[in-house]
């Protein structure tokens, strides 16, 4: 019986990582999935995380702690007012203070990591170049210098039994077509969490970037987001 090879998938609880898991599992990986608690402000997407890893039958799913709160300088990870009813344009400007110093680098790290010592030439990360708060770490100019970099960094790779590959399945997409891709591979949107500033029982601001951008992709695709919000403001 011919095993399925392995793939390590980054997994935060949103709309990007859910379907890049579920594309991954189409491609006929088996699925290691691969989720933080950095110190963010909430867990709520982890849960989320947790749920859609259940959902999907992944072989395994790693939440792992890593403190970022020592850095601090991110709304998401110190006391900053996370940006709030902000246009596209506004998005656009410059990089927002939601931006996580390093965070995918680190990430994508502890992923190769993984991928070395389960023998797996695959990770999968569901980085966006188009419908995105403007992370460096997102671009693919910055995916494909990591991948240059990880081949070099491991013994497996060294000794030629490793050549790994980043897999962006959804880098040149909007969010509608995501979301589009998504419905196509029946993934669950209620189970994802977007939001960067959400409720204590987990209702989404509707406020933040990437709510508005969230909801701007769903209203593209000509669909109602299934998540709950506390407002919703659509015209970005």
């Amino acid at each position: 019986m011919q095993t399925k090879p392995k793939a390590v998938v980054l997994l935060s609880g949103g709309i990007d990582s859910a379907t890049t898991l579920v594309i991954a599992k189409s491609l006929g990986f088996e699925i290691y999935a691969l989720s933080f608690f950095y110190g963010q402000r909430h867990r709520i997407e982890l849960q989320a995380a947790q749920k859609i890893a259940n959902y999907c039958g992944v072989a395994r799913h790693i939440t792992m702690d890593i403190d970022l709160r020592l850095f601090g300088n991110s709304a998401l990870t110190d006391n900053i007012a996370v940006p709030k009813s902000r246009s596209v344009g506004e998005m656009a400007k410059e990089i927002p203070v939601t931006y996580v110093p390093a965070r995918n680098t680190i990430f994508l790290s502890l992923a190769l990591a993984w991928a070395e010592v389960l023998e797996s030439n695959d990770i999968f990360i569901g980085v966006n170049a188009l419908d995105y708060s403007g992370y460096p770490d997102c671009r693919p100019e910055y995916i494909a210098a990591y991948s240059r970099m990880a081949n070099l960094a491991t013994k497996a790779g060294v000794e030629g039994k490793q050549k790994l590959t980043i897999h962006t399945p959804l880098i040149q997409l909007t969010k509608a077509q995501i979301i589009q891709k998504g419905l196509e591979l029946n993934v669950d949107f209620r189970l994802t969490h977007s939001c960067y500033d959400p409720s204590e029982r987990g209702d989404a601001c509707g406020e933040c970037d990437s709510c508005l951008l969230r909801l701007k992709g769903f209203r593209e695709a000509g669909i109602a987001d299934p998540v709950k919000y506390r407002e919703k403001k659509v015209v970005i």
